[in-house]
């Protein structure tokens, strides 16, 4: 039974704009494999300028929680050395000149059955496969499915891709729905829940018939269609839309026994498992009113941002913000040299700014309240990180927010909510440092 969540927006789809069509896999000239590419301790790189790699061999890794990296093409080592990340800072990157060749690196094991495979082998090789959360998160897929072994009752596999423009998971459950078959069957073989549950909202009409077709009865998954809303892809809201439980403030979703992973991310096992292949491309959507040729693109990792964008015709005149992931919680570029990563699921190309005037004004009309999925006062944590009193965003919880943009979508004064929150927050961690 469908539950819905508090708050919540229903902003213009424009998913139409990238939608359909063919999925040409691109090659660029190089690519550029950041260190740190999920939430976690940075990887070290494992190779040296002029060093010959193939495409998946690891060359960064780290101890702790981390994800390893590996090479997305084949060719040789160029540069060692900071680079421009999506994030705005330079971060310690592998460069890597492709030689177009495709040589694959046949290190990871391929298996013929996950019924063969003890739930920690299955959980080593997502390790060594270097799959984190690839709806945006970028948390490590292993570590987040070892703290939900033997506590989780519900397996979610998210297909909501609630943001506007986005069409990634789309188009990779319509071209690769076996894919995501075969992830969700392995997770469900190495997590034993009572439920497994394929959650999509009902503006997906072609993926939602493919996954019909593929999922058989003997699979024990069940595929739930809900209505579109905004933000229910996040983990707490589609937990709560699927299964009518609340996670508790600070709590993750293994509280009330449910463990959530994107669609891509179930490919990426499947990949890992019965292929050997570590996260070497990803589906990305290039769209907007700021490009040529909305649609989606194969993309090896660490692809620039420029290139993927000239794939699809480039610019158009006019432009004012490229935005990393989508409208709501995307990050804007700076510099268009910056690659693609494991989580960037779009580049999104905008002809409007949406520049925040010169003097926001809170009329107290309460509607970033009413709309929050999370159940805060937006107003206050935006009052209160200005005036930067930490104990008051304590007491209205601003880690708790999910930094959604509903509040911000909605604001008739136009303040910059998530923008200032966000600012809020790292005053937090760096006062909890000291």
């Amino acid at each position: 039974m469908k539950k819905p969540f508090w708050g919540g927006i229903h902003p213009k789809g424009n998913k139409s704009l990238s939608r359909g069509g063919d999925l040409p896999e691109l090659q660029p000239q190089q690519v550029v494999l950041p260190m740190i590419q999920h939430i976690g301790a940075a990887c070290t790189p494992l190779v040296q300028v002029g060093d010959v790699v193939k495409r998946g061999q690891k060359i960064g890794d780290g101890s702790g929680v981390c994800a390893p990296i590996h090479a997305s093409v084949s060719g040789r080592v160029l540069a060692v050395e900071p680079r421009p990340h999506p994030s705005g800072r330079d971060v310690l990157s592998v460069v890597i000149e492709n030689d177009y060749l495709d040589t694959h690196d046949e290190t990871m094991m391929r298996y013929l059955d996950h019924k063969d495979l003890e739930p920690n082998t299955i959980l080593q090789i997502i390790h060594d496969a270097g799959i984190v959360g690839m709806g945006g998160a970028t948390f490590p897929t292993d570590v987040k499915a070892f703290s939900a072994i033997g506590k989780v009752d519900c397996v979610l596999l998210n297909a909501c891709e609630c943001e506007p423009y986005i069409t990634a998971d789309d188009t990779l459950i319509c071209r690769f729905p076996q894919q995501v078959r075969g992830g969700a069957l392995v997770l469900q073989w190495a997590l034993n829940p009572e439920r497994t549950v394929i959650a999509i909202e009902d503006n997906k009409p072609e993926a939602i018939a493919v996954l019909k077709e593929t999922i058989q009865p003997e699979d024990n998954i069940e595929i739930i269609v809900l209505p579109t809303r905004y933000p229910q892809g996040a983990e707490k809201q589609l937990i709560q839309a699927v299964t009518g439980r609340l996670v508790p403030a600070g709590s993750l979703p293994a509280a009330v026994g449910c463990a959530v992973f994107n669609v891509a991310t179930a490919a990426a096992v499947q990949r890992a498992v019965y292929d050997g292949m570590p996260i070497t491309r990803r589906v990305v959507t290039v769209t907007g009113d700021g490009v040529l040729s909305p649609r989606n693109f194969l993309v090896p990792i660490g692809t620039s941002f420029g290139d993927t964008i000239h794939a699809a015709g480039g610019l158009l005149d006019g432009v004012q913000k490229v935005i990393s992931g989508g409208p709501m919680m995307g990050f804007a570029q700076k510099n268009l040299d910056a690659p693609v990563l494991k989580g960037t699921n779009a580049i999104l190309c905008l002809k409007h700014g949406n520049e925040t005037p010169a003097n926001p004004t809170c009329i107290r009309c309460a509607r970033c309240v009413s709309v929050c999925p999370m159940h805060l006062q937006p107003l206050y944590l935006y009052r209160y990180t200005k005036l930067g009193r930490l104990p008051q965003l304590d007491k209205f919880h601003l880690m708790d927010c999910i930094e959604c943009g509903c509040c911000s979508y909605i604001c008739p004064g136009q303040l910059p909510l998530v923008q200032t929150i966000r600012e809020g927050k790292k005053l937090w961690k760096e006062a909890n440092a000291k």
